[in-house]
Parts: structure tokens; C-alpha cells; sequence
């Protein structure tokens, strides 16, 4: 999500969306929610109000200051998990309960390919699922994986095949069309796309990162674009048995974008 373009389109649809696709549990990276950059409190309750069950961040997790203490008072709101122990506030893990009893855990992982260089996230992702089963402790699993690099969202879903319902990967802003669930029943999309106007360079005003991709040179800080939005994201269905994944398909309306809703 980038910005009030981004927020706008899912405070409008999201609770809509959520009884004409019957969703059970909704989750949103909001790292960018605030002015194309980090979060705050405030955006952080509208987009809770708006329908929103979870909220995950990235690399740009403090770019607001206040989400430095909001996190510590909010367990609905995650950061990356691989933070080296003791270095940052808040969670990266959370199990939550959705309104008919089924349990869910949602983790945020940071990726290190072209990132800030944090722990191991393939070793944090395997110890919270080994202390998590799939089917055992929690009903359902989702992994936000964060990162640049295609190659290592791939790897990560690969990695938790059969141990989650749905890795998807996040940050990159542009909807990818690989959605699969993989050989062990894990659902996997290489990026969920962006909540956002897409008449934009992956959310922001066109002229400054025109400018510096052509000049080198800044002149200004980038603005998160404020055209029509579109949402984009991944819808998952899984087995109430096992917790795998029997169905995976893109979401995507508002904005530019060809449009794609689920039929259910």
C-alpha cells in the first residue's frame, strides 16, 4: 500500500470485498502507508476500521518515528521478525483467532538481496514454523516474505512448502502472475502487487524518480502519487484440515489495471 491514493481505495472496497469474497482473514503491508513512507497510528486504525485484520511492514518500518512505540501497543501490527534479537520493538510473529475460531499465524520477513543486511530469514522463518506447525498449532500460515530479489522470494516459498498456506512476497509494488500453489500444498505469489496509483513509478510522483534516473541528480523528496488507485492482492483458500492451500488466485481492481475478482 503507498500512500492515501493506496489507503483510499481499501477503506472505500475492503469491507465490501470481505463479504462478497467471504474472507475470513485479511492481511495488508502497510510499510508505505503513511505519505508513500512507514506508518503511524492514525493510518494504522483507519486501515484496522476499514477491514483489515493484520498489518506487516518492511524495510521502511521506522521511517515514521512513532511507529517505534505504536508497535509495542499494538499486536495486530508486525515488523520484520529477523531482526537481530533485542534491536527493535514489537513482533515479527502473531497468531490471531478469526470470528469463527480458526487460528491463524502471520509472520514479516525481511529478505537481504539488495536490503538491509539482518539475520538469516530463512533460518527465522524455519524456527517459528518448526515452533508452529501447520494443522497443529495454527489452522492457516502466512509469510510475508520482503524483498527485492524474485529469486529469493522463490527460494522461500520453496523452503516452506508444505509448512504454511501462503508465501507471498511483498515490497517490489508490481503484481506478479505466478500465482501456484507448489508441489507440498503451499500457495505462492512472487509479489502481491501494489495498493496504489500505478500512473506512478511504483507509487510515487513520476517527475522526481524520472529526474534522478535521468540526471543523477535530486531536486526533492518523492511524494507518494495521489491518480486513482489501484488494490491489488492474493486470494487464498485453504483446507480446514490440514491448513494447505486448495486454491490461489489474484486480486485486482480500481485504477488501470485489468481487473480480476475471484468468483466465489
Amino acid at each position: 500500500m503507498v500512500g492515501k491514493s493506496g489507503r483510499d481505495v481499501l477503506v472505500e472496497e475492503l469491507n465490501s470485498f470481505r463479504d462478497r469474497l467471504k474472507l475470513d482473514f485479511v492481511v495488508v503491508n502497510a510499510e508505505n502507508a503513511a505519505g508513500g513512507f512507514g506508518i503511524t497510528e492514525r493510518t494504522a486504525i483507519e486501515l484496522f476500521d476499514a477491514g483489515a485484520d493484520v498489518l506487516t511492514l518492511g524495510n521502511h518500518s521506522w521511517d515514521q518515528s512513532e511507529a517505534l512505540t505504536y508497535i509495542e501497543r499494538e499486536p495486530r501490527l508486525l515488523r520484520p521478525a529477523n531482526y537481530p534479537s533485542g534491536t527493535a520493538p514489537g513482533r515479527g510473529t502473531g497468531l490471531y483467532e478469526t470470528k469463527s475460531g480458526a487460528r491463524v499465524m502471520v509472520m514479516n520477513v525481511l529478505l537481504r538481496l539488495y536490503m538491509q543486511p539482518l539475520d538469516d530469514p530463512f533460518a527465522c522463518v524455519d524456527e517459528a514454523l518448526s515452533a508452529s506447525p501447520l494443522g497443529q498449532v495454527a489452522d492457516a500460515i502466512i509469510v510475508d516474505a520482503h524483498g527485492e530479489a524474485t529469486s529469493e522470494k522463490h527460494a522461500m516459498g520453496h523452503f516452506c512448502d508444505g509448512r504454511a498456506s501462503l508465501v507471498v512476497g511483498t515490497h517490489t509494488h508490481i503484481p506478479t502472475a505466478d500465482h501456484q500453489i507448489l508441489a507440498g500444498g503451499t500457495a505462492y505469489q512472487t509479489d502481491a502487487g501494489m495498493c496504489g496509483s500505478y500512473d506512478s513509478v511504483i507509487g510515487m510522483d513520476k517527475e522526481e524518480p524520472l529526474r534522478r534516473f535521468t540526471t543523477h541528480m535530486r531536486s526533492g523528496r518523492m511524494q507518494a502519487a495521489s491518480g486513482p488507485a489501484t488494490a491489488c492482492g492474493v486470494f487464498v483458500e485453504t483446507d480446514d484440515r490440514t491448513g494447505l492451500a486448495v486454491r490461489v488466485e489474484p486480486i485486482r481492481f480500481g485504477g488501470v489495471l485489468s481487473e480480476t475478482v475471484p468468483v466465489v
